[in-house]
């Protein structure tokens, strides 16, 4: 190690520029993680969080608007408002298989600029098509689709940072990116119930009325979130690095598809993270569904907000213990028994029973989510398969924001319930812990991660 120091010293010098310690890049080096790289590293890491966490906001923020829009002058059937609910979780999952793949290709600052300006173009259509109760409901599809990108900026995001930091930190440092950029989920939930009701002054148009006479702002949403959005492109050239990522052939690419891990690990992500998009997606009309004497405009945000929070925390458990998988197992375990009181607080009809369990399942998603990403880069050895197999799980699970929801609608459409809808989600949870405990945290494994 003494020599390697020597070593990075006499190329790098006393005073190197930024891009020679780009150049160079080598954080498992203690002189040159101290010297240069902790520092870089972290300028990248809270940029790129910033940015996530708008992209999440964009993601999230239709299921904030599509409960509105037969209140205020719009008429689509059920069926097209829970198809349009449902169509940005699957256009950011299949987005995420590409998104993975360009931070290589184009540079991290070059990539989170792009994909961050190209969320301006929905913000701004979308904002402008809610205004007019004339718009048509294959408009609204393109509209909601293009935001709904939104949802890939995730892994190209994580993708990238994940290059910046040592394994020692990089649960940590995955954990922040990534449950902070989660935040955007209850952010949104948060901020929208105010947006709606706020005329800043006529600046972003006429509101529409409800069947009560109240004017809503709808565009609002869209339009004041965008503002931000412009900005950070300003932060993403001045704090962010194209960090020089090895770049893999086509062929080596696709190798992580032949291991067996690639798709186990997508499975406990997707029990993880699937589920804390896919409930955060559709907990607002499952209360309004169950508990219609509930007013739950204001509470939406906290589910969300804790799954995000404890993400860091996950994170950093995981790399204090030393294992990933122990902390996942834990946290599948206690995910299964929230599942199965959230059935009874429903069958019971008690809100705070079913309300309490959701907000512990959330808590057990950010642990999971967290403990899975720091298991990734100990059970592949190679870095650049590592981030691969971070983009693409992160891919895989985001189909939760998708498949839950439309669960949910399949058990209510042909069973007149929800609960045959959590019987399958539970059994799911079963299954990963199967898999959790029998290939990674069970003794005799053969992969401490």
């Amino acid at each position: 190690m003494e020599m390697e120091n020597k070593d990075i010293l006499a190329v790098l010098g006393e005073n190197p520029t930024r891009r020679e310690i780009l150049e160079h890049w080598d954080p498992e080096n203690e002189v040159f993680w101290k010297r240069w790289g902790e520092r870089i590293a972290k300028q990248n890491l809270y940029t790129s969080t910033w940015a996530l966490t708008l992209a999440f906001v964009a993601w999230t923020m239709w299921a904030t608007i599509a409960a509105q829009l037969n209140h205020i002058g719009f008429h689509f059937t059920d069926n097209e408002i829970f198809t349009l609910a449902a169509l940005p979780g699957l256009v950011g999952a299949t987005g995420r298989l590409v998104y993975t793949y360009l931070p290589a290709m184009l540079g991290g600052r070059n990539w989170t600029l792009i994909s961050t300006a190209l969320l301006l173009i929905p913000l701004i259509g979308l904002g402008n098509a809610l205004t007019d109760t004339a718009t048509t409901y294959d408009t609204f599809v393109l509209l909601v689709a293009g935001i709904g990108i939104a949802g890939a900026n995730f892994s190209s995001s994580m993708a990238n940072i994940g290059f910046f930091f040592p394994k020692s930190q990089k649960g940590l440092a995955l954990g922040i990116n990534a449950g902070i950029g989660n935040l955007g989920v209850s952010l949104i939930y948060l901020t929208a119930p105010m947006l709606l009701g706020m005329s800043f002054g006529g600046l972003f148009g006429a509101p529409l009325l409800n069947e009560a006479g109240k004017e809503i702002y709808i565009q609002n949403v869209c339009y004041f979130w965008a503002i931000p959005t412009a900005l950070t492109l300003i932060l993403v050239w001045m704090f962010m690095d194209n960090l020089p990522i090895p770049k893999q052939s086509p062929r080596s690419m696709m190798s992580i598809f032949g291991n067996i891990h690639t798709w186990l690990l997508c499975v406990i992500y997707t029990c993880g993270f699937g589920s804390f998009i896919g409930y955060s997606a559709a907990l607002a009309l499952l209360v309004n569904r169950e508990f219609p004497e509930v007013s739950f405009a204001y509470a939406a945000f906290l589910g969300p907000f804790i799954g995000a929070g404890v993400r860091p925390i996950g994170g950093w458990v995981a790399d204090k213990v030393n294992s990933g998988s122990k902390v996942t197992l834990y946290s599948l375990l206690l995910m299964l028994i929230a599942c199965i009181t959230t059935v009874m607080g429903i069958q019971s009809h008690n809100f705070p029973l079913f309300f309490g369990s959701f907000l512990v399942l959330f808590f057990s998603t950010g642990f999971i989510n967290a403990a899975c990403f720091r298991m990734i880069p100990f059970v592949f050895d190679s870095p650049v398969h590592a981030s691969l197999v971070t983009g693409f799980t992160a891919a895989i699970g985001a189909y939760g924001a998708f498949l839950i929801p439309k669960i949910f609608g399949w058990a209510y459409g042909t069973q007149g319930s929800v609960i045959p809808a959590f019987y399958i989600l539970i059994a799911f949870t079963v299954l990963t812990i199967i898999i959790t405990w029998f290939f990674y945290a069970r003794k005799g494994s053969g992969i401490k991660c």
